[in-house]
């Protein structure tokens, strides 16, 4: 039943090659992708039931005993990370198989898709600080694939604007595990846990803060972070969605997962990831207040609401005891969760925009409440949530985010986060005032030529039901959260 614990790469792996072997075979190409996408949805549920029946699984592979072995271990954490990964993966190529931007995919899209996610839960289910590292640039490599294709300027642009930066990240995350290894003598994350806790404090420092620039930087923290909303904007509607979904999140697991579960932070360190969050949240909102173009105050919301998680995982490594750490990291998870979700819908219903009206340009369009009240209605429960209006899912992260804040009497921080949510309403009711609510400038209907089909109202649908799910039912998940969490600290 261990071997259960490869599957959330195997099988994207297999839905890549599927993927190669039909290239000139569109529609056999298209059937393969999603269903392996579906294959991979129902692995991912039956390892969550797994591990809530059974606990913690592993499996070393590479025919080498503990601690040199190529250790794979999905814990409840793991396993509810992944199970949210397929399910976007499985979404948004639902969404990219109605057509709705009017665009031929490339055919190199579906593999190099599957091959991130193949990175994306590598990422999640490796138990060693190499591979980590390892599954991170799977998942730079398609990501930057997915960027080229088409090979025009704008988009060769992006893929520099992506690729300087996480190349920094890159060495820098690959020269933390150098010294790591170098002080320790170890890169599993349980022979990790035993050694640093005799390193002295000052080299600990030294090797964390590398550790923590490196992921911050593949995050889009404050000051890096120009990076994503720069190169966002050039991927398909879909891409774009499971890139905003997913790939920052990898970042706020990692710093999660080594900072809640591996290591034990120096306090000035985690001092200095809450400011560094509080800039994060303010920057990312001040950029998404400034534009006008959809994509790019959604891409720049990715950066403001990243700020939160990166405060709850500062809360929980300040904390005063471990009730204190259980309820902020359980924080972050929840809102990790709901981001994913909220934030891949918005993406998925700008695309819906764009059919419509032929832009993303908010002054350039209009008049979609009066002529597409579905889609109004539908676009509100994610802008709703992403707001924090009750009793949506965003509301419920935030609370948990701000409660911790107050608790801890961090009382900036606790300000900071409920300003940035005023100014999140603020550009969210941009979007729908501009794109919904005024009449078109030129007086223009919308275009009517090529409506989305059904999978692409599906994929919408099932998001924004499941963001209502969470916000009227936030304990399954908040209760989920907390219980992973303890698990990842060892906290009995």
């Amino acid at each position: 039943m261990n071997a259960l614990v490869v599957l959330p790469v195997l099988l994207p792996l297999a839905a890549m090659l599927c993927s190669v072997f039909t290239l000139r075979q569109r529609a056999w190409q298209e059937r393969l992708s999603l269903g392996g996408a579906g294959v991979l949805v129902l692995a991912a549920c039956l390892l969550f039931w797994q591990v809530m029946v059974r606990g913690t699984l592993e499996i070393t592979l590479g025919g080498w005993p503990a601690p040199y072995g190529i250790l794979f271990r999905i814990d409840l954490l793991s396993a509810l990370m992944v199970l949210v990964t397929a399910l976007m993966a499985w979404i948004t190529l639902l969404y990219m198989k109605s057509g709705v931007e009017r665009l031929s995919p490339h055919p190199l899209s579906l593999p190099l898709i599957h091959g991130m996610i193949a990175g994306v839960c590598g990422a999640f289910c490796t138990a060693d600080l190499f591979n980590l590292y390892v599954w991170y640039e799977v998942m730079l490599v398609c990501a930057l694939g997915l960027l080229a294709l088409g090979g025009r300027i704008l988009q060769l642009d992006a893929v520099f604007k992506y690729f300087a930066p996480n190349l920094f990240g890159t060495l820098l995350l690959l020269m933390a595990v150098g010294l790591i290894y170098a002080a320790t003598g170890h890169l599993q994350f349980d022979a990790l846990h035993q050694s640093s806790t005799v390193l002295p404090e000052a080299v600990l420092t030294a090797l964390l803060t590398i550790l923590l620039l490196a992921l911050l930087i593949k995050s889009a923290a404050f000051p890096l972070y120009a990076w994503l909303p720069a190169a966002y904007p050039a991927l398909p509607v879909p891409v774009m969605a499971l890139f905003a979904g997913l790939l920052t999140k990898v970042g706020t697991y990692a710093i999660l997962r080594l900072n809640g579960g591996v290591f034990a932070s120096p306090e000035a360190l985690m001092e200095g990831l809450g400011w560094i969050a509080v800039a994060t949240m303010v920057a990312g909102v001040l950029g998404a207040a400034y534009h006008w173009d959809i994509r790019r105050i959604l891409a720049f919301h990715i950066i403001s609401q990243i700020g939160y998680i990166f405060l709850a995982i500062a809360l929980g490594g300040l904390a005063r005891d471990s009730a204190g750490a259980q309820a902020a990291y359980g924080a972050a998870l929840f809102y990790t969760v709901h981001h994913i979700i909220v934030k891949a819908n918005l993406f998925l219903l700008a695309g819906f925009v764009l059919n419509n009206t032929g832009s993303f340009d908010l002054r350039k369009i209009g008049g979609l409440a009066g002529s597409k009240p579905l889609l109004a209605l539908i676009f509100a429960v994610p802008v709703l949530s992403l707001v924090g209006i009750p009793p949506l899912s965003g509301f419920w992260a935030k609370l948990l985010v701000i409660r911790e804040a107050f608790a801890q009497e961090r009382l900036l921080w606790a300000a900071a986060a409920l300003a940035v949510s005023g100014l999140t309403l603020y550009s969210m009711m941009k979007i729908w005032m501009e794109a919904f609510w005024k009449p078109h400038p030129d007086g223009k209907p919308e275009n009517e030529a090529d409506t989305p089909l059904l999978p692409a109202w599906i994929s919408v649908t099932m998001l924004s039901a499941i963001t209502m799910l969470l916000g009227f039912f936030p304990q399954a998940l908040l209760t989920v959260s907390v219980q992973a969490v303890r698990i990842m600290a060892g906290i009995p």
